[in-house]
């Protein structure tokens, strides 16, 4: 296959290596302020799950580049990822786990007190092609994606998350609804037709009365009675619907484009630092794959402790 081939194939990946964007995602985000107007008047923003960081460049071109250089002082933009990636202009990182109230402590320490007034977050487990798993493990992100809003929004702020629409998603729906009193679907002409993928646009936050911000995904442990209800069956199971927002644009991501006569092939902008991916490639071309396995360990520790158990010499 050559380098051109995805360039014909997928327009938006094309698009966002001559415009200077990380990842095709970026016009997910920028279809969605189009619609919403979701950056207006926004100066703190939080971006979750933000490696590479293309969703972390549209929050930079839109609040940070455009500000004079004291306007610019009042703008906090904070990227939080477990994985590392290239500087961003106006943008703070903070490798961290999203499931940690110390993680929220952090970011509302960065805000200097004050509280987000966007979070985005388009991350995505690993896919496994097992659609019901792969289902499940998206809305569990979205729902830690939640969970750590409750901490660090600020009352009628706004969230932007990635979800799979499929079946058994109304209690994620149920979840948003509590917090959010305007809940829509968005999908954006960026996402493939094809793909399950869509975005949850929450807007005007409100943390319920006497609520107390916690993780959503363990949140019964405290409630168990009523959840005990729903897996006896003996509560029916809820069913809710939300509107659905397109985006209606020129551009179709199924759609294969011709190459213009005056089409130059550009490398991607930004590759990712530390992706697991990258340990592998490096592993298999020293490793038979066939009769030796390949053990990628990412934390130092638990490296040098497994290379001592099975004297294994350090890397060069």
């Amino acid at each position: 296959m050559g380098k051109t081939s995805k360039d014909k194939r997928d327009i938006f990946y094309r698009l966002a290596k001559e415009q200077g964007w990380r990842a095709r995602s970026a016009f997910k985000l920028l279809q969605a302020e189009e619609t919403f107007h979701l950056l207006d008047g926004v100066t703190r923003a939080v971006d979750l799950c933000a490696a590479p960081g293309s969703w972390s460049q549209v929050l930079s071109k839109h609040m940070y580049e455009p500000r004079s250089p004291e306007e610019r002082e009042k703008v906090k933009i904070i990227a939080v990822d477990l994985q590392g990636m290239a500087p961003i202009d106006g943008v703070h990182q903070l490798r961290a786990d999203i499931t940690k109230e110390s993680t929220a402590q952090a970011i509302i320490e960065y805000f200097e007190g004050q509280k987000a007034q966007l979070v985005v977050s388009d991350g995505a487990p690993d896919s496994t092609g097992m659609h019901d798993f792969d289902v499940y493990m998206q809305g569990e992100l979205l729902l830690s994606a939640l969970s750590i809003s409750t901490f660090i929004l600020e009352t009628g702020g706004s969230l932007v998350a990635k979800i799979y629409r499929a079946d058994n998603t109304s209690r994620l729906y149920l979840q948003l609804q509590r917090f959010f009193k305007d809940v829509c679907v968005f999908k954006p002409s960026a996402s493939r037709n094809s793909s399950i993928e869509a975005f949850v646009v929450a807007r005007q936050f409100c943390l319920p009365e006497g609520h107390t911000p916690c993780n959503l995904t363990t949140e019964w442990h405290k409630h168990p009675e009523t959840w005990l209800v729903r897996t006896t069956g003996r509560e029916p199971k809820p069913v809710v619907h939300v509107p659905f927002v397109a985006y209606k644009g020129d551009l179709d991501a199924d759609r294969t484009y011709d190459l213009d006569e005056d089409y130059v092939y550009t490398e991607a902008v930004q590759k990712p630092l530390t992706a697991a991916y990258q340990d592998v490639k490096q592993k298999l071309g020293s490793t038979n794959v066939k009769y030796d396995p390949i053990i990628v360990i990412h934390d130092e520790e638990l490296t040098k402790e497994w290379r001592e158990e099975h004297k294994e010499p350090a890397d060069d």
